[in-house]
């Protein structure tokens, strides 16, 4: 028998900044990539991390 993969599932962070027409440096859309249990977490996350394209730290939304 395999073993079972778990509760644990990548997920993908994207900037709001994408959203908001915020003061930009460049263009481009800084995502970051990590993975979170969907049974502890279930709705979606939402991290506070740096985004090279604003030059600050603003809130990471995870897409699908």
């Amino acid at each position: 028998m395999g073993k079972n993969k778990g509760s644990r599932i990548t997920i993908t962070l994207e900037c709001e900044c994408r959203t908001n027409k915020t003061i930009k440096r460049k263009n481009g859309i800084a995502r970051y990539t990590t993975c979170k249990n969907k049974r502890n977490t279930p709705n979606r996350l939402e991290i506070k991390k740096f985004c090279t394209y604003c030059n600050m730290h603003t809130i990471f939304k995870e897409i699908k």
